[in-house]
């Protein structure tokens, strides 16, 4: 009886010293599966009462939460990726020159999507800019170009052929009252103001090609924006002029009997003749009247442009550019003649508008008319100044 307790005894002692001889577990693997030494007492750990633990890994205290599931070998399932947007592409529209080809038969534009309060921007392609475009650059330029150099063409022929007009037998020494102050005054804003507005809208057509090679950019930039500054003020000062000798001249400016054997004749440029005439010939008639009519509509038509929007839209102000451009051109060919003639072109013309009083031959000459009735008028007034006289002295 006493050697198997002897036995058992050695055993109990002997396997304290060889868990402390085992080999430790590899590094980053799975612990080695031990036998350790039986816990006694039930409820102790997760394993029934009496039996070893399966592993030495150290065990969780009760209460600590639960640690992140260790990934497996299988890599996890992505989730889904957002949809991403269809790319902004025309692939399956209609291009621009089909859709402009569909505007026109329709009779519209090509307009966007716009998020500021001028329906304007929204235009993107508008047909009827191409054709003002065309004018402006082409039209224009050939309209101009025919009535302004064609004009100083014909007067410099017509200078260098004919020379000065005389007075038969020269001028005589006495003079008649022809314009007042308040007319010449007047004459002389309107032309004044209209030589600066040709000059400056001549500017906008010809001056990139002509006067921006000689002055350079910035001496052109600087005459184009004081030239833009002076041809919309001075505007006003010509519409008040057209106004005013419309209401002085009109009376005088209805079209007669006498006009059409005055245009007959030729006025008598080519073969010298003097054709009968009232207080303005044939010629000064269609000066007036393209001043007044001409240059009523080239002023309505520049205001569309000065004041944009507040009449038309785009659509309007196009076609008022085209008849205030084209008009203007035409007017200035007309005013070269009309300067001509008042100035060098007519011996004693110029007397008219400068002093007020012209010589009696150059009257007599070109306005027969006017002086018999301005004789007619003096002598009645004379006579009634006479008649006031003998009654006062009976």
């Amino acid at each position: 009886m006493r050697l198997p307790a002897l036995l058992l005894a050695a055993a109990a002692f002997a396997a304290p010293a060889a868990l402390a001889q085992s080999p430790a577990a590899p590094p980053g693997g799975t612990p080695e599966v031990q036998a350790p030494a039986p816990e006694l007492g039930s409820g102790r750990g997760g394993q029934p009462a009496g039996q070893p633990p399966e592993t030495t890994e150290p065990q969780r205290p009760t209460g600590t939460p639960a640690a992140a599931p260790v990934p497996t070998g299988r890599p996890a399932t992505p989730a889904p990726a957002a949809p991403a947007p269809p790319p902004f592409t025309d692939r399956g529209l209609p291009n621009a020159e089909e859709l402009e080809l569909q505007r026109r038969l329709q009779g519209g534009r090509i307009e966007g999507r716009i998020t500021i309060p001028d329906p304007q921007a929204a235009s993107l392609i508008q047909p009827a800019g191409r054709d003002w475009r065309e004018f402006h650059n082409v039209t224009l330029a050939w309209i101009g170009g025919v009535a302004v150099l064609g004009m100083l063409a014909v007067l410099a022929l017509f200078y260098a052929t004919k020379g000065r007009m005389r007075v038969d037998g020269g001028l005589s020494g006495r003079t008649l009252l022809r314009f007042n102050a308040l007319e010449r005054a007047n004459h002389w804003m309107v032309a004044s103001s209209f030589i600066v507005l040709a000059l400056t809208g001549l500017n906008l057509t010809f001056g990139r090609h002509l006067l921006l090679p000689i002055i350079g950019p910035e001496a052109f930039t600087a005459v184009s924006l004081w030239g833009k500054v002076a041809h919309n003020y001075l505007s006003f000062a010509f519409t008040l002029g057209i106004v005013v000798m419309l209401v002085l001249w009109v009376r005088d400016n209805i079209p007669g009997r006498v006009d059409w054997a005055w245009i007959r004749a030729g006025g008598g440029f080519l073969d010298g003749s003097h054709p009968a005439a009232g207080r303005f010939n044939a010629g000064q008639k269609l000066v007036f009247w393209i001043t007044v009519l001409g240059g009523g509509l080239v002023a309505a038509s520049g205001y569309v442009l000065l004041f944009p929007f507040a009449v038309t839209d785009v659509t309007g102000m196009q076609l008022a550019h085209i008849i205030h451009g084209a008009l203007a051109v035409l007017m200035t060919g007309a005013m070269l003649a009309h300067i001509y003639i008042g100035s060098i072109g007519m011996e004693g013309a110029f007397d008219a508008m400068g002093s007020g009083r012209v010589d009696y031959a150059w009257a007599r000459a070109h306005h027969s008319l006017w002086v018999d009735e301005e004789l007619t008028r003096a002598r009645e007034s004379v006579g009634v100044a006479g008649d006031a006289r003998a009654v006062g002295a009976g």
